[in-house]
């Protein structure tokens, strides 16, 4: 059925769940994993969302962020193997997280994406939209959303 399947996650706890069912699937159907990542690059300007920052110590934030990302996906892999799965940790930096998503199961030839609803809540949801919901509506990659 399925052959590679890609899990968007953010290390929310709603996101921990669509792993868990992401793996599960991929085992039941024999499927490879990519867990995916996407990182925001920190805002350069106060228009961009933050405050005027020394270059040296955005490259620190930004590191920081990606290694902090990277255990994230390390942590799925690990799942994975526990559970006879092949799980390759990929991540992507871009401020576009729903192209990074569909860009990233395009690169990887998944034909199924596991996702979370959400991830942000309140305000932040409104003023920047739903990703799942970008991805849903652009995808041509079928995609399995969890609640």
């Amino acid at each position: 059925m399925y052959k590679r399947i890609l899990i968007a996650t953010d290390g929310s706890p709603l996101s921990e769940q669509a792993v868990e069912s992401g793996i599960s699937l991929a085992g039941l159907t024999g499927a490879s994993v990519i867990a995916l990542k996407v990182v925001p690059r920190y805002p350069r300007s106060y228009f961009d969302g933050g405050l005027p920052a020394d270059p040296v110590e955005i490259k620190r934030i930004e590191k920081q962020w990606s290694d902090a990302a990277q255990a994230l996906v390390n942590k799925v892999k690990t799942r994975g193997t526990d559970e006879g799965v092949s799980v390759k940790a990929v991540v992507v930096k871009s401020d576009l997280i729903a192209e990074a998503v569909i860009a990233a199961a395009k690169k990887h030839n998944c034909d199924l994406i596991v996702m979370a609803s959400h991830g942000r809540k309140g305000l932040k949801r409104l003023l920047l939209g739903s990703e799942t919901q970008h991805v849903l509506t652009h995808s041509h990659i079928p995609v399995l959303v969890l609640r």
